[in-house]
């Protein structure tokens, strides 16, 4: 017997194998390494370190690959004696590594286990050549994810993801909730997405990482940050309705120092394409500015303060009001002007390598004067938070701990109605990542908040990732979320506050929602030039104690539903890529039942069916995209469907070393509602403004030059 067991154990070995960086022999964190005989993998750790155990002896081939980085394979034979080091060398169309920041974690997307949705920097430029002025474009063509626009005169857009409301999402920036509240629908509209890197959605019940409102998702928008290289990129566009928008943005670090400074400013002439006298486009006068200081005391350890600050002014309804003023029956008219001010503050410090700390702090102010014949609303709000978290890594488990606190301050100027409202959260949270082994990963976290007049909100959350050797991956994810009510909902902005009372803690109660998804992702090269990748996704989110507006004796008060709205339905996602060409296809199902109306109704403005497809030509000289998209109908407040639609748009760009310039024919085929219904009713001097549920403004021809001073690197 110990014969046999010695000539066992001299049939096999234990390997370590290290990967670094060719450059800078840095280890590299999250590479695969893939014995193909064995058809046996594993990733590497912080020490850029993959352990493989009872391999047989023999002749193998083992390959080494990371994203940005050219691919590798050696022959070794083993036992063997000698340390087993591979240098990758960083490819010709290396691609930067993707940081997640929405999870708090450190592992690559491809090993977490919660669903993120990436929109990197090369899809965000081309979203900005359609649309600099906000970030709006990057959402709306996002599979199931709708800009509903509640007001024709202001254009208030709200995002709803998965056919929920706008206040279900949380709108983040650097992980900051700088947006919502009162400045609700005006957030998307005043966000350059300039000096923005990427964005992350995670769709579906977040609260467990940020708190209450993530019921239906959240969109994390990610800064640029500066880099050895300097940076300085000029964009200047003009459309054909009289539109134009500047951007400027310069970047730069030193060994101890860096910085950022980005200023937009964008004038927009009031539009109106049916000539009915009513603008489609508000007469828009808009400015901001965001500094940024960086500091890097030592390699592991960065600081950095910065300051957002918007002033925007819009004025839309009779366009003989707004070039003329009040003169007969032109009398209507909706002006916003709001103004934004917050600060930022961030610490963030490498204890050592397997345990960081981080903390941030927030101070938001906004304030914003809404007026319209015979009515003005107007009000402060400030929000504040603050954030500490501690992160550590394990060989098989991640942990995440934290605290923070968020404030929010409304202070309504008004002598008759006092619609004030102060909350104050406290909250704690826990998040683990656990290796189960190679295939299967799981994630669990558990937040508890606790908000002033509304109590103690407990919120589970957990997700598990299964992945194959080869090219197939499944993710499952459930969580519970909450919403404390305000007075700053879809249904409010579109009477613009009037007649709305006070929010009444006595009678009322916090939205609670469970939510879960499934998907399904698989990806393969059908041969050296054509790759196939597919992800399929399925969800069901159910929101109990639904925040409703009733009109009760002439006055609009807030209940909550005695029934669930319950939101289910699939996203399919498609992407084919031959050469220089890519080709994407997506399909949203949305079915959202409100069971607190008799009969289960679709929700209203919610089409149930929609479809895309967007064809992309890139080389490094030109790109070219070709984009269809498909709205199906939609049911009106009064049960009335609507017609379906279809809307083109095609992008051309022309690179050069110095910038580049470009062309975008949005919605070509000028589809917009008012081919279909009417958009003003009558009287004229004080109009009513039905439902909207297609584009307004049609045809948009936008021309744009980027200049890149120091250099303009080609995209792949």
């Amino acid at each position: 017997m110990l014969l046999f067991c010695a000539l066992v154990n001299a049939q096999t070995s234990s390997i370590t194998i290290k990967v670094l960086t060719q450059e800078d022999k840095k280890p590299l964190l999250g590479a695969t390494v893939y014995i193909k005989s064995l058809e046996k993998g594993t990733i590497t750790d912080l020490d850029g370190v993959a352990l493989f155990n009872e391999i047989p002896n023999g002749n193998h081939i083992i390959s080494i690959s990371y994203v940005g980085y050219k691919s590798e394979e050696r022959s070794i034979i083993l036992p063997t004696s000698e340390p087993l080091v591979f240098s990758l060398q960083e490819g010709e169309n290396a691609l930067d590594a993707v940081v997640l920041q929405s999870t708090r974690s450190t592992r690559t997307i491809q090993n977490i286990p919660t669903r993120i949705e990436f929109i990197g920097s090369e899809e965000l430029s081309e979203k900005t050549m359609m649309n600099a002025s906000n970030i709006a474009m990057v959402l709306r063509e996002s599979t199931g994810i709708q800009m509903q626009q509640t007001s024709l005169s202001s254009g208030n857009t709200s995002i709803r993801i998965q056919g929920l409301d706008g206040r279900y999402t949380q709108l983040l920036r650097d992980g900051f909730p700088l947006y919502g509240g009162f400045s609700s629908g005006l957030s998307i509209l005043q966000i350059p997405p300039v000096d923005l890197k990427q964005f992350e959605l995670i769709k579906g019940s977040s609260s467990t990482l940020y708190g209450g409102g993530a019921i239906a998702g959240l969109v994390n928008m990610v800064s640029k940050t500066p880099e050895e290289e300097p940076q300085l990129d000029i964009m200047l566009t003009q459309t054909q309705a009289l539109g134009s928008n500047a951007n400027v943005f310069y970047a730069e670090r030193n060994q101890k120092w860096g910085w950022t400074i980005f200023g937009s400013g964008q004038y927009q002439k009031a539009y109106d394409p049916e000539d009915d006298e009513f603008s489609n486009l508000p007469l828009t006068k808009s400015v901001a500015i965001n500094p940024k200081l960086f500091y890097y005391p030592t390699d592991n350890t960065t600081f950095w303060l910065g300051i957002n600050g918007t002033y925007d002014d819009r004025t839309g309804g009779d366009i003989t009001t707004i070039e003329d003023g009040q003169n007969g029956i032109h009398q209507y008219t909706e002006e916003n002007i709001s103004k934004r001010l917050s600060s930022q503050a961030v610490f963030k410090t490498q204890i050592d390598s397997l345990q960081s700390f981080n903390i941030k702090n927030s101070i938001s102010y906004f304030d914003r004067n809404l007026e319209i014949p015979n009515l003005t609303f107007e009000g402060i709000q400030w929000n504040t938070f603050t954030e500490a978290t501690y992160h550590k890594l394990g060989k098989r488990a991640d942990w995440i701990l934290g605290a923070n606190l968020y404030s929010t301050s409304f202070d309504e100027d008004s002598e008759t109605l006092q619609r004030d409202q102060n909350d104050i959260t406290y909250g704690v949270f826990v998040n683990n990542i656990y290796d189960l082994s190679d295939q299967w990963i799981l994630e669990t976290g558990l937040r508890t908040d606790y908000t002033k007049d509304w109590g103690f909100f407990p919120l589970p959350r957990v997700s598990l990732l299964y992945k194959s050797k080869k090219s197939f991956s499944s993710r499952i994810g459930g969580g519970v979320g909450y919403k404390i009510p305000d007075i700053f909902t879809e249904e409010a902005e579109l009477i613009n506050y009037q007649g709305i009372v006070p929010i009444n803690n006595d009678i009322l109660e916090a939205e609670h929602s469970y939510g879960i998804n499934l998907d399904f992702n698989y990806q393969t090269r059908l041969s050296q030039e054509v790759s196939v990748s597919i992800n399929q996704l399925f969800y069901t989110t159910m929101i109990q104690n639904g925040l409703l507006l009733n009109n009760i004796d002439g006055q609009f008060q807030f209940e909550n539903a005695n029934g669930d709205i319950v939101s289910k339905g699939a996203e399919t996602n498609i992407k084919f890529t031959y050469k220089d060409f890519r080709w994407f296809l997506n399909y949203a199902l949305i079915d959202t039942r409100l069971n607190y109306l008799e009969g289960n109704p679709q929700k209203p403005l919610t089409a149930r069916h929609n479809a895309g497809s967007v064809f992309m030509y890139e080389s490094e000289k030109w790109r070219v995209g070709f984009e269809t998209y498909y709205t199906g109908t939609q049911l009106l407040s009064n049960g009335t469907e609507t017609t379906d639609f279809v809307t083109m748009g095609l992008l051309a760009v022309r690179n050069f070393t110095w910038g580049s310039l470009f062309a975008n024919f949005e919605n070509f085929t000028d589809r917009r509602q008012s081919r279909f219904s009417p958009l003003v009713l009558p009287p004229h001097n004080a109009p009513n403004f039905p439902e909207i549920y297609a584009p307004t403004d049609g045809f948009i021809l936008s021309l744009g030059i980027i200049l890149k001073p120091f250099g303009n690197k080609p995209h792949h």
